[in-house]
């Protein structure tokens, strides 16, 4: 393919020998309606390799996927597999031809069993007397899971596993398609990072096997690590096709969204004020224990530790989804028993789940019912609901938090990830809270939709808002806050005041090292401030 050169937009295909193009998209193109979703793209995918597509939510990556897995034929260009140019007009199509595609909200039956998610579409063996061959299907499962160095019960079924095994049972459904081409969806989204770091194994074992891997991803960081090039998309467009050891990441952000790292989020200073909320000695048996902070007016207070530390069951103490057994909650000094989500409302306190899709939206419900819904009691009378208020309201966090939608009236599903995670901010925030928890508040969304979502949360703090963040990024967690609370098993083992953190040391709080084996200077173990 010929690289083109044009100022920012640059494709570079360096020379190499001996490579194998497992499969090609050619002057690829999508329309909706009058809407190019992506436009003349050439996609070359080799054989072997970790080839990571990158961009905003609504550059063009899933209609691209989409195209290459068969749910979407192209309006313009064409895909090529092995040099001849086929039609890849079905999913089942699309497998036949050696490519699969393990999405993001995995494709499984939880109540089936490992083995049966494994041939669920499949047509399966049978014996010589018309039942199915359980054994042959058993042995072609362990073949698959062998192939991933993985082994777990076959026989469990899929809602018992881990989300990394679930994960396993998606590629191993890859595998036993023979699979040539395998498209990972943001496949890091819900494990650990030891899960994570077993999964690039995985990856790295399937492109010694000369599997093509086609990586989605937000996490700039394990993009780096994993993928041998690089193809930025902007706007439905390739703007750049490369080795990923010839960028860096301020450059690949620039290209992904058009202008420096340095002006996408900048965090105000601000200067506490009085307490809006300080938690004493709170626990939950068997979940966590003896958790005490103090979150102030105007203050971003982030709270780290590895998944299943306790700390997203600590904000839903506060918020009295699952009530603490012990302990008290003081909010303005004062007291205060917060026995469910209604009363936390009613007293100031709003929190922002993680899982927006099953947990904080109604998807196929439009934008403005779901960002008016929560405040109800503002937008009706006498029972009835004000469409008029509804819509004021909805404009209003339309235009303040940049929620790009063709109309309010639009499905929320419709709407990008980050898109939707504006909406699910503007739910929180029509009840006017003065204490806001934010679950993984940037989880699954772009750099882009990132910066927006930071400066929307910098923008509370400076209004005087209380805020705890809740998240897995420590990049996220040094760049916002004021302080960093860390949790391990269920318990404080540190808190670190900014703007000078310590990552070390924070890292070492959420693994349960002690603090004379870390930094002595920034770790305190228990400590309250």
């Amino acid at each position: 393919m010929t690289p083109t050169v044009d100022q920012d937009r640059t494709v570079t295909y360096p020379p190499e020998t001996a490579v194998t193009v497992a499969c090609r998209l050619v002057g690829a193109g999508k329309r909706f309606g009058g809407i190019w979703a992506c436009r003349n793209v050439d996609l070359e995918i080799r054989a072997g390799e970790v080839h990571a597509v990158m961009g905003e939510n609504g550059a063009g990556k899933s209609t691209l996927m989409k195209m290459l897995h068969g749910i979407h034929l192209p309006d313009e260009g064409h895909v090529e597999l092995a040099g001849r140019i086929v039609s890849l007009t079905s999913p089942r199509v699309a497998e036949a031809e050696g490519i699969a595609m393990v999405p993001q909200e995995l494709d499984l039956f939880p109540d089936l069993s490992v083995v049966e998610n494994l041939f669920v579409g499949r047509v399966r063996p049978r014996t010589r007397f018309g039942t199915f061959d359980w054994a042959t299907m058993r042995r072609q499962a362990a073949t698959a899971f062998g192939r991933l160095n993985a082994t777990f019960d076959i026989d469990a079924p899929v809602r018992s596993l881990s989300g990394a095994n679930a994960q396993m049972v998606e590629i191993a459904r890859a595998l036993m398609h023979d699979a040539k081409v395998v498209i990972l969806d943001e496949p890091t989204a819900a494990l650990t990072e030891r899960e994570a770091q077993r999964l690039f194994g995985i990856i790295g074992e399937l492109t010694r096997r000369g599997v093509a891997i086609v990586y989605i991803s937000h996490r700039l960081d394990e993009v780096f690590q994993i993928a041998e090039r690089i193809t930025v998309l902007r706007d439905g467009e390739r703007i750049h096709t490369g080795r990923t050891r010839d960028l860096d990441m301020p450059r690949l952000i620039q290209m992904m969204v058009g202008r420096p790292l340095s002006k996408l989020f900048h965090r105000t200073p601000h200067t506490p004020g009085e307490a809006l909320l300080e938690v004493q000695g709170l626990g939950r048996t068997g979940t966590f224990e003896d958790i005490s902070f103090t979150l102030r007016r105007g203050e971003i207070v982030g709270l780290s530790g590895l998944i299943g530390a306790g700390r997203s069951e600590v904000a839903q103490a506060i918020f009295g989804i699952a009530p603490a057994t012990h302990g008290s909650i003081l909010i303005a000094g004062r007291p205060t028993l917060i026995p469910n989500s209604s009363s936390a409302i009613a007293r100031g306190i709003i929190y922002v789940p993680e899982e927006r899709r099953s947990q904080g939206l109604v998807l196929d419900y439009p934008i403005d019912w779901n960002i008016s819904f929560s405040g109800l009691n503002r937008i009706s009378r006498f029972g009835f609901v004000s469409r008029r208020r509804e819509r004021e309201i909805a404009e209003r966090f339309r235009a303040l938090f940049a929620i790009r939608s063709s109309s309010l009236k639009a499905p929320v599903l419709s709407l990008s990830g980050g898109n939707q995670q504006k909406v699910l901010l503007a739910k929180a925030l029509v009840v006017e809270p003065e204490i806001i928890l934010l679950d993984e508040p940037t989880r699954g969304v772009d750099v882009g939709a990132k910066a927006e979502i930071y400066r929307i949360i910098d923008d509370l703090a400076a209004a005087g808002k209380a805020v705890l963040v809740v998240s897995s990024e420590m990049n996220e967690l040094l760049s916002m806050s004021d302080r960093i609370l860390v949790m391990h098993q269920g318990r404080l083992t540190g808190t670190f005041t900014g703007p000078d953190f310590s990552p070390d040391a924070i890292g070492a709080a959420a693994a349960g090292v002690l603090a004379e084996q870390a930094e002595d200077s920034a770790l305190h173990p228990g400590s309250v401030h």
